[in-house]
Protein backbone atom coordinates (compact mmCIF):
# COMPACT_ATOMS: atom_id res chain seq x y z
CA UNK A 1 0.00 0.00 0.00
CA UNK A 2 3.08 2.27 -0.21
CA UNK A 3 1.22 3.55 -3.36
CA UNK A 4 -1.49 5.74 -1.22
CA UNK A 5 0.49 8.56 0.70
CA UNK A 6 -2.95 9.69 0.86
CA UNK A 7 -6.23 8.00 2.85
CA UNK A 8 -9.35 9.77 3.76
CA UNK A 9 -10.79 8.92 7.00
CA UNK A 10 -14.81 9.08 5.19
CA UNK A 11 -17.41 10.49 6.60
CA UNK A 12 -20.61 7.98 7.59
CA UNK A 13 -23.57 10.06 5.81
CA UNK A 14 -26.75 9.93 7.58
CA UNK A 15 -30.41 10.27 6.84
CA UNK A 16 -32.63 12.89 8.86
CA UNK A 17 -33.45 9.58 11.38
CA UNK A 18 -29.61 9.56 11.76
CA UNK A 19 -30.24 5.76 9.99
CA UNK A 20 -26.95 5.39 8.00
CA UNK A 21 -27.31 6.44 4.18
CA UNK A 22 -26.01 3.88 1.91
CA UNK A 23 -26.74 6.04 -1.13
CA UNK A 24 -24.55 8.96 -0.02
CA UNK A 25 -21.96 6.64 1.43
CA UNK A 26 -21.19 5.25 -2.34
CA UNK A 27 -21.14 8.31 -3.40
CA UNK A 28 -18.30 9.27 -0.70
CA UNK A 29 -16.53 6.57 -1.41
CA UNK A 30 -16.85 6.69 -5.34
CA UNK A 31 -15.08 10.03 -4.92
CA UNK A 32 -12.26 8.55 -2.99
CA UNK A 33 -11.85 6.05 -5.47
CA UNK A 34 -11.93 8.35 -8.45
CA UNK A 35 -9.24 10.18 -6.92
CA UNK A 36 -7.05 7.57 -6.17
CA UNK A 37 -6.87 7.63 -2.28
CA UNK A 38 -7.08 5.26 0.26
CA UNK A 39 -10.24 4.97 2.14
CA UNK A 40 -10.30 4.77 5.96
CA UNK A 41 -13.95 3.76 7.51
CA UNK A 42 -14.94 4.35 11.19
CA UNK A 43 -12.53 6.35 11.99
CA UNK A 44 -13.44 9.53 14.28
CA UNK A 45 -14.52 10.99 10.97
CA UNK A 46 -16.72 8.44 10.34
CA UNK A 47 -17.99 8.32 13.79
CA UNK A 48 -17.19 5.12 14.37
CA UNK A 49 -17.74 4.80 18.10
CA UNK A 50 -21.41 6.49 17.15
CA UNK A 51 -22.28 3.02 16.00
CA UNK A 52 -22.94 -0.30 16.88
CA UNK A 53 -21.67 -3.33 16.22
CA UNK A 54 -24.04 -4.22 13.92
CA UNK A 55 -24.03 -0.84 11.96
CA UNK A 56 -20.16 -1.33 11.75
CA UNK A 57 -20.03 -4.19 10.56
CA UNK A 58 -22.85 -3.22 8.18
CA UNK A 59 -20.25 -0.14 7.11
CA UNK A 60 -17.40 -2.39 6.10
CA UNK A 61 -19.44 -5.16 4.40
CA UNK A 62 -20.96 -2.54 2.34
CA UNK A 63 -17.50 -0.75 1.30
CA UNK A 64 -16.44 -3.86 0.37
CA UNK A 65 -19.27 -4.82 -1.88
CA UNK A 66 -18.33 -2.12 -4.05
CA UNK A 67 -15.10 -3.78 -4.98
CA UNK A 68 -13.15 -0.75 -4.78
CA UNK A 69 -10.42 -0.37 -6.68
CA UNK A 70 -8.67 1.51 -3.57
CA UNK A 71 -7.28 0.33 -0.71
CA UNK A 72 -9.70 0.37 2.23
CA UNK A 73 -8.69 0.45 5.79
CA UNK A 74 -11.48 -0.07 9.28
CA UNK A 75 -11.01 1.67 12.30
CA UNK A 76 -10.77 -0.14 15.59
CA UNK A 77 -11.38 2.16 18.25
CA UNK A 78 -12.37 2.56 21.80
CA UNK A 79 -11.64 0.64 25.56
CA UNK A 80 -13.01 -2.99 25.39
CA UNK A 81 -10.57 -5.10 24.44
CA UNK A 82 -12.99 -8.02 23.33
CA UNK A 83 -14.50 -6.10 21.71
CA UNK A 84 -11.91 -4.44 19.67
CA UNK A 85 -10.58 -8.40 18.71
CA UNK A 86 -13.87 -9.77 17.53
CA UNK A 87 -13.95 -6.69 15.19
CA UNK A 88 -10.41 -7.56 14.14
CA UNK A 89 -11.14 -11.03 13.26
CA UNK A 90 -14.60 -9.54 11.52
CA UNK A 91 -12.23 -7.03 9.25
CA UNK A 92 -10.00 -10.07 8.62
CA UNK A 93 -12.55 -12.41 7.79
CA UNK A 94 -13.80 -10.21 5.00
CA UNK A 95 -10.75 -9.10 3.48
CA UNK A 96 -10.15 -5.37 4.66
CA UNK A 97 -6.83 -4.14 3.40
CA UNK A 98 -5.65 -2.47 6.52
CA UNK A 99 -6.74 -1.88 10.25
CA UNK A 100 -6.40 1.47 12.16
CA UNK A 101 -6.04 1.01 15.52
CA UNK A 102 -6.13 3.83 17.95
CA UNK A 103 -4.49 4.05 21.64
CA UNK A 104 -6.80 3.30 23.64
CA UNK A 105 -9.47 5.41 25.86
CA UNK A 106 -10.38 7.30 28.56
CA UNK A 107 -8.18 4.89 30.99
CA UNK A 108 -4.83 6.74 30.36
CA UNK A 109 -2.45 3.72 31.14
CA UNK A 110 1.48 4.30 31.08
CA UNK A 111 3.72 3.23 28.48
CA UNK A 112 3.70 -1.03 29.81
CA UNK A 113 0.31 -0.37 29.32
CA UNK A 114 -0.33 0.77 25.72
CA UNK A 115 2.66 -1.61 24.24
CA UNK A 116 0.73 -4.81 26.09
CA UNK A 117 -2.94 -3.00 24.45
CA UNK A 118 -0.81 -3.07 21.19
CA UNK A 119 0.39 -6.24 21.58
CA UNK A 120 -2.67 -7.84 22.14
CA UNK A 121 -4.37 -6.61 18.88
CA UNK A 122 -1.50 -6.81 16.80
CA UNK A 123 -1.25 -11.05 17.39
CA UNK A 124 -4.51 -11.60 16.49
CA UNK A 125 -4.25 -10.30 12.78
CA UNK A 126 -1.81 -10.43 10.71
CA UNK A 127 -3.45 -7.84 8.30
CA UNK A 128 -1.39 -4.54 7.83
CA UNK A 129 -1.70 -2.34 10.99
CA UNK A 130 -1.49 1.29 11.58
CA UNK A 131 -1.59 3.45 15.06
CA UNK A 132 -3.39 6.19 15.57
CA UNK A 133 -1.92 9.06 18.10
CA UNK A 134 -4.65 11.71 19.08
CA UNK A 135 -4.30 12.64 22.30
CA UNK A 136 -7.18 15.40 21.99
CA UNK A 137 -9.69 12.26 21.86
CA UNK A 138 -7.74 9.72 23.84
CA UNK A 139 -6.73 11.66 26.86
CA UNK A 140 -3.42 10.22 26.36
CA UNK A 141 -0.21 11.13 24.55
CA UNK A 142 1.06 8.24 23.01
CA UNK A 143 4.86 7.28 24.08
CA UNK A 144 7.55 6.98 21.12
CA UNK A 145 8.59 3.88 22.67
CA UNK A 146 5.10 2.42 21.10
CA UNK A 147 5.47 2.34 17.72
CA UNK A 148 8.96 2.06 17.88
CA UNK A 149 8.52 -1.32 19.67
CA UNK A 150 5.91 -2.24 17.52
CA UNK A 151 7.77 -1.31 14.46
CA UNK A 152 11.01 -3.93 15.30
CA UNK A 153 8.65 -6.39 16.78
CA UNK A 154 5.46 -7.12 14.07
CA UNK A 155 6.19 -6.94 10.01
CA UNK A 156 2.33 -6.33 9.80
CA UNK A 157 3.23 -2.69 11.29
CA UNK A 158 2.08 -0.30 8.90
CA UNK A 159 3.22 3.28 10.51
CA UNK A 160 1.91 5.86 13.26
CA UNK A 161 -0.88 8.40 12.20
CA UNK A 162 0.01 11.33 14.27
CA UNK A 163 -2.11 13.60 15.23
CA UNK A 164 -0.75 15.34 18.93
CA UNK A 165 -0.48 18.87 16.72
CA UNK A 166 3.24 19.57 17.82
CA UNK A 167 5.75 19.07 14.94
CA UNK A 168 8.40 18.23 18.17
CA UNK A 169 6.47 15.88 19.26
CA UNK A 170 6.09 14.19 15.80
CA UNK A 171 9.93 14.72 15.22
CA UNK A 172 9.92 12.53 18.37
CA UNK A 173 8.58 9.21 17.25
CA UNK A 174 10.44 9.70 14.15
CA UNK A 175 13.90 10.13 16.47
CA UNK A 176 12.48 6.49 18.13
CA UNK A 177 12.12 4.58 15.15
CA UNK A 178 14.04 5.50 12.79
CA UNK A 179 12.77 3.91 9.08
CA UNK A 180 9.59 3.04 10.71
CA UNK A 181 6.45 5.60 8.41
CA UNK A 182 5.21 8.39 9.82
CA UNK A 183 1.72 9.84 8.32
CA UNK A 184 0.12 13.15 9.22
CA UNK A 185 -2.69 12.96 10.97
CA UNK A 186 -3.63 16.89 10.90
CA UNK A 187 -4.78 18.75 7.60
CA UNK A 188 -3.18 21.78 9.09
CA UNK A 189 -0.02 20.78 9.63
CA UNK A 190 1.08 18.71 6.12
CA UNK A 191 3.62 20.94 5.13
CA UNK A 192 5.66 20.74 8.98
CA UNK A 193 4.91 16.83 9.13
CA UNK A 194 6.03 16.19 5.58
CA UNK A 195 9.12 18.85 6.12
CA UNK A 196 9.63 16.52 9.18
CA UNK A 197 9.95 12.87 7.89
CA UNK A 198 5.71 11.94 7.14
CA UNK A 199 5.83 9.63 3.94
CA UNK A 200 1.55 10.71 3.84
CA UNK A 201 -1.38 11.78 5.57
CA UNK A 202 -4.78 10.72 6.92
CA UNK A 203 -7.15 13.63 6.14
CA UNK A 204 -10.49 15.00 6.92
CA UNK A 205 -10.51 17.71 4.15
CA UNK A 206 -10.16 15.09 1.24
CA UNK A 207 -14.13 14.10 2.11
CA UNK A 208 -14.93 17.47 0.56
CA UNK A 209 -11.59 17.90 -1.61
CA UNK A 210 -10.02 14.75 -2.29
CA UNK A 211 -7.90 15.77 -5.57
CA UNK A 212 -7.43 19.13 -4.22
CA UNK A 213 -5.81 17.48 -0.68
CA UNK A 214 -3.71 15.03 -2.92
CA UNK A 215 -2.61 18.01 -5.26
CA UNK A 216 -0.99 19.70 -2.05
CA UNK A 217 0.08 16.12 -0.35
CA UNK A 218 2.12 15.39 -3.78
CA UNK A 219 3.72 19.20 -4.09
CA UNK A 220 4.96 18.89 -0.39
CA UNK A 221 5.98 15.44 -0.53
CA UNK A 222 8.13 16.47 -4.29
CA UNK A 223 9.28 19.39 -2.10
CA UNK A 224 7.81 21.84 -4.39
CA UNK A 225 6.33 24.44 -1.77
CA UNK A 226 6.50 27.31 -4.15
CA UNK A 227 3.14 25.94 -5.76
CA UNK A 228 1.17 25.23 -2.83
CA UNK A 229 -1.92 26.61 -1.97
CA UNK A 230 -0.81 30.03 0.35
CA UNK A 231 -3.80 30.02 2.48
CA UNK A 232 -4.31 26.17 2.97
CA UNK A 233 -3.94 26.04 6.47
CA UNK A 234 -6.19 28.66 7.58
CA UNK A 235 -9.26 27.12 5.33
CA UNK A 236 -7.90 23.39 6.73
CA UNK A 237 -8.78 24.61 9.87
CA UNK A 238 -12.18 25.31 9.29
CA UNK A 239 -13.01 21.90 8.86
CA UNK A 240 -12.28 22.14 12.95
CA UNK A 241 -14.02 25.72 13.88
CA UNK A 242 -16.88 23.26 14.88
CA UNK A 243 -16.99 19.26 16.54
CA UNK A 244 -15.61 17.08 13.47
CA UNK A 245 -17.13 15.59 11.25
CA UNK A 246 -20.46 18.51 11.06
CA UNK A 247 -17.97 21.06 9.21
CA UNK A 248 -16.94 19.16 6.73
CA UNK A 249 -20.48 16.81 6.32
CA UNK A 250 -22.13 20.13 5.61
CA UNK A 251 -19.64 21.38 3.10
CA UNK A 252 -20.22 17.80 1.40
CA UNK A 253 -24.13 18.68 1.72
CA UNK A 254 -23.67 22.31 -0.22
CA UNK A 255 -21.70 20.29 -3.33
CA UNK A 256 -24.48 17.60 -3.21
CA UNK A 257 -22.02 14.53 -2.36
CA UNK A 258 -24.22 13.43 0.21
CA UNK A 259 -27.85 14.05 1.07
CA UNK A 260 -27.85 15.50 4.82
CA UNK A 261 -25.22 16.99 7.18
CA UNK A 262 -27.12 14.78 10.12
CA UNK A 263 -24.69 13.50 12.46
CA UNK A 264 -25.27 11.08 15.48
CA UNK A 265 -25.60 12.02 18.97
CA UNK A 266 -23.55 13.23 20.86
CA UNK A 267 -22.54 14.87 18.07
CA UNK A 268 -24.94 18.17 17.94
CA UNK A 269 -25.60 20.70 14.18
CA UNK A 270 -26.47 23.11 17.09
CA UNK A 271 -23.19 23.87 17.34
CA UNK A 272 -21.93 24.33 13.62
CA UNK A 273 -21.92 28.42 13.24
CA UNK A 274 -23.36 30.14 10.12
CA UNK A 275 -20.54 31.71 9.95
CA UNK A 276 -18.26 28.95 9.61
CA UNK A 277 -20.90 27.66 7.09
CA UNK A 278 -19.81 30.70 4.91
CA UNK A 279 -16.40 30.60 5.78
CA UNK A 280 -16.50 26.84 4.28
CA UNK A 281 -17.72 28.04 1.02
CA UNK A 282 -16.05 30.80 0.15
CA UNK A 283 -12.97 28.44 1.01
CA UNK A 284 -14.03 25.90 -1.28
CA UNK A 285 -14.23 28.12 -4.42
CA UNK A 286 -10.68 29.51 -3.43
CA UNK A 287 -9.26 26.02 -3.29
CA UNK A 288 -10.77 24.79 -6.61
CA UNK A 289 -9.72 28.06 -8.18
CA UNK A 290 -5.87 27.18 -6.96
CA UNK A 291 -5.73 23.62 -8.24
CA UNK A 292 -7.45 24.80 -11.78
CA UNK A 293 -4.46 27.53 -11.57
CA UNK A 294 -2.27 24.57 -11.98
CA UNK A 295 -3.61 22.89 -15.06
Amino acid sequence: MENYPLWTAVVTPMNEDSNIDYDSFENVLRKQEEAGIGIVVLGSTGEGLNLNAEEKKKVVLFAKSLSLTVPLMAGVGGFLLDTQIEFIHFCDEVGVDALLLVAPMYAKPGVNGQIKWFEQLFEETKTPCMIYNVPSRTGIKMDPAVPAHLFKKYPHYMGLKEASGSVKEFKAFGDAAPGAKLYCGDDSLIQEFVAAGAVGHVSVAANAWPKITMKYLQLNLEGKTDLLYKNWVADADKFFDAPSPIPVKTLMQHKGWITNNEVRSPLSLDDLKSETEEALLDADINVNAWLASLK
